[in-house]
């Protein structure tokens, strides 16, 4: 492995499974010392074991924004500034139009935005200027998805905070820019299917059909993507949505 990231902080939410968890270790591997979050404690200790070199956990809910100060405050405590921020955490459910509650409506939009919104605007006195700031997009956000309207929207609401925060943080040379994978083989997305083992492969290969590349993607494919972003060899790239969904929104 190279060492891109070494001597760099780096902070990852939502890094106890899937995306953020191989994104955690890929810069854990290249130098970077790693923060993940993750809401259980029992995942997130065996996300730090799985990490290595010296990754810290901090137990959060990004959607709250105590917890999310409980995470500045334990990066605070060991390192004086953020080089790379991660906000991946969040999540969402599938209920069509007429069946759509409340409380979908809050948790979805208080995990993927207001979570993402508080956990970047938080960061900013510990982010050095010139740091990398990635977000977790998704094709959902660029495409209809039956059922999964909330999702769609509040995926899309990240894409464009990632445009309206790059001239907001133009100055300070801070690079905001939208990682949306397509379909990935990750705990969250096969437990959209349920707890049955047919019904989730069913899923990933209805899925698989209709990536112009046959599969679904790796998670480990999404963090290369994310490195590469976060990296000095994407010092040119800002304000943009890179997809690594295998073509499938793209054709």
């Amino acid at each position: 492995m190279s060492d891109r990231f070494e001597g760099k902080v780096v902070v990852v939410t939502g890094g106890t499974s899937g995306i953020g968890l191989a994104a955690a270790q890929a810069f854990a591997a290249e130098g970077a010392a790693v923060f993940v979050t993750g809401r259980r404690q029992a995942e997130l200790d065996k996300a730090v074991k799985a990490i290595g070199h010296g990754a810290v956990g901090v137990r959060a809910d990004m959607s709250s924004l105590e917890d999310i100060d409980r995470l500045y405050d334990a990066v605070q405590q060991r390192h004086a500034q953020i080089d790379v921020l991660f906000a991946n955490a969040g999540g969402g459910s599938m209920l069509p139009l007429g069946a759509i509650t409340e409380a979908q409506y809050e948790d979805t939009f208080g995990r993927n935005v207001k979570g993402v919104v508080f956990t970047v605007q938080k960061a900013l006195p510990l982010l050095r200027d010139g740091a990398a700031v990635i977000l977790t997009g998704s094709t959902a956000g660029a495409t209809g998805t039956a059922a999964f309207s909330l999702y769609s929207a509040s995926k899309a609401a990240v894409r464009n905070l990632a445009r309206s925060w790059t001239l907001d943080l133009k100055d300070r040379g801070i690079r905001v820019n939208v990682i949306s994978p397509g379909p990935v083989r990750t705990p969250g997305l096969v437990e959209l299917a349920g707890p049955d083992a047919a019904q989730q492969q069913g899923l990933l290969d209805g899925m698989a059909s209709q990536v112009p590349l046959g599969r679904v993607g790796d998670p480990a494919e999404i963090a290369r993507a994310v490195t590469f972003l976060a990296s000095d060899d994407a010092s040119f790239i800002a304000g943009t949505e890179l997809f690594a969904d295998g073509g499938m929104a793209q054709v």
